[in-house]
């Protein structure tokens, strides 16, 4: 898991622009809401890379290279970015109503979701 604090690039009177990803290829944008408490994810994917923005709320992260590795845990807000690369298990659990921006490349998008998604014997959370 690496974890990426996006910053604002332009600030005025109007708003701010902020990038989330430059220089990246994405074939899927995903939405995805989380009630208090909920959890999403306990799967990795063998070819997928998935990037995670948080667009508002906060969540605690888990994440795990490989099926042994150490599980490493991160509260993540609102413009926090998150990227899990092929054979990274992870998972969220809402701290509070959060929404996520999750951005995709690989064969797991719309209808072929499960086709690169595989759920931990064992959860992280």
């Amino acid at each position: 898991m690496k974890f990426i604090r996006t910053k604002v690039n332009f600030k005025d009177a109007r708003g701010e622009i902020r990038d989330i990803l430059t220089h990246v290829a994405i074939d899927s944008v995903t939405s995805i809401t989380c009630a208090t408490g909920a959890i999403r994810g306990n799967h990795y994917h063998k070819k997928t890379t998935q990037y995670t923005y948080i667009l508002s709320g906060k969540l605690m992260s888990y994440g795990r290279k490989g099926m042994r590795g150490k599980v490493v845990k991160k509260i993540v807000k609102a413009g926090d970015l998150l990227m899990h690369g092929p054979n990274e298990a992870h998972a969220f659990k809402a701290i509070e109503p959060s929404h996520l921006l999750q951005l995709g490349f690989g064969p797991r998008r719309g209808d072929d979701y499960e086709l690169d998604t595989f759920r931990l014997e064992k959860p992280l959370v």
